[in-house]
């Protein structure tokens, strides 16, 4: 290094997992890599009774959180120290918009079209039913969880919210495993489930719009503003982005070259910080973008050969441990 200088290393007797803000990689690596290993150590064994992998990275997170490992201080502070997970999220969060993209990939939109009034009545009752039950639940919880302090008409709206909103990600990656998202019951299930987490997205705003004493047209605008952009992506967006592909040639079966993809993943992130902006998961805006993406020449599986080993293997596993990580039980 210029001026005899040299960057702390373990050989300086710098500890090489100290969580440092300036520095945070060493310990990502390793975060990364027990993550990981822990994971695919309980899939050899929850496999064999046919539980899908994120079974397995839930419990790999409870493990390495507070219910078990994470009651040793030491493991805590050296190994997960609360400040360190900031970076873990993002980077899970990331890869969780790269997978939900895939997964619009691999749906067809033909049958999506075909089963779209099928996927809003079951969406429909999916929310019904549960949020029904958490307002019920609020009449006797209230008075014991709030004390009969605060609104108890916000609490009954949350709590009806909570119980009704659907794990659209782990649903995705049980079907994704299961190769159920190409089937009719798949399509129709994903496509319900995104309808259920964008109503009850929009329904959280109106919850928190009403604790902040804001007007509860927030949650209205979101709604609208969901889907004015559902429709500029289907019809503005789409058009223009077949016409570029067939000029390309790329649904001819040729590789897509490097510019393709760049158009493909700029359009996944800008959708994804669009929907994000407004009060609805980035999750929603990529797997919009993945829906539109066509089929012809096999160019969607292609684009999904591209990113699926590094989401599948170091990606998700990341975001579905954080869950356990961030549960004491």
């Amino acid at each position: 290094m210029a001026g005899g200088t040299s960057s702390p290393s373990i050989i300086s007797g710098r500890n090489p997992i100290a969580y440092s803000t300036s520095d945070p990689l060493t310990l990502f690596i390793v975060q990364l890599l027990i993550i990981v290993c822990i994971c695919r150590f309980l899939h050899m064994f929850l496999q064999k009774i046919n539980q899908p992998s994120v079974i397995s990275e839930i419990l790999g997170g409870i493990i390495l959180g507070p219910t078990v490992l994470g009651r040793w201080t030491a493991f805590t502070t050296n190994v997960f120290p609360p400040a360190s997970l900031t970076n873990l999220n993002l980077v899970a969060n990331f890869g969780l918009v790269l997978f939900l993209f895939m997964v619009g990939l691999e749906l067809d939109p033909r049958v999506l079209k075909h089963n779209l009034h099928r996927s809003i009545i079951i969406s429909a009752a999916g929310i019904a039913l549960p949020f029904s039950l958490g307002i019920a639940s609020s009449y006797a919880l209230y008075h014991v969880l709030m004390k009969d302090q605060g609104s108890f008409v916000n609490f009954l709206l949350f709590l009806g919210v909570a119980m009704a909103i659907t794990a659209f990600p782990v649903l995705a990656r049980i079907l994704t495993e299961q190769n159920l998202l190409k089937t009719t019951v798949g399509s129709i299930a994903i496509s319900a489930a995104a309808i259920d987490d964008v109503v009850s997205w929009c329904l959280l705003a109106l919850v928190i719009a009403l604790t902040n004493n804001t007007s509860g047209l927030t949650a209205l605008w979101v709604l609208l503003v969901g889907a004015a952009w559902v429709l500029f992506i289907l019809f503005a967006v789409k058009p223009v982005y077949l016409k570029y592909l067939r000029h390309t040639g790329c649904l001819s079966g040729r590789d897509p070259p490097q510019i393709v993809l760049f158009v493909t993943f700029m359009m996944v992130l800008i959708s994804a910080f669009f929907t994000d902006s407004i009060g609805i998961h980035a999750i929603f805006g990529a797997f919009l973008v993945g829906v539109i993406v066509p089929h012809d020449g096999g160019f969607a599986i292609k684009v999904t050969e591209k990113i699926e080993d590094l989401v599948q293997i170091f990606l998700l596993p990341i975001y579905f441990a954080l869950s356990g990580l961030k549960t004491n039980l």
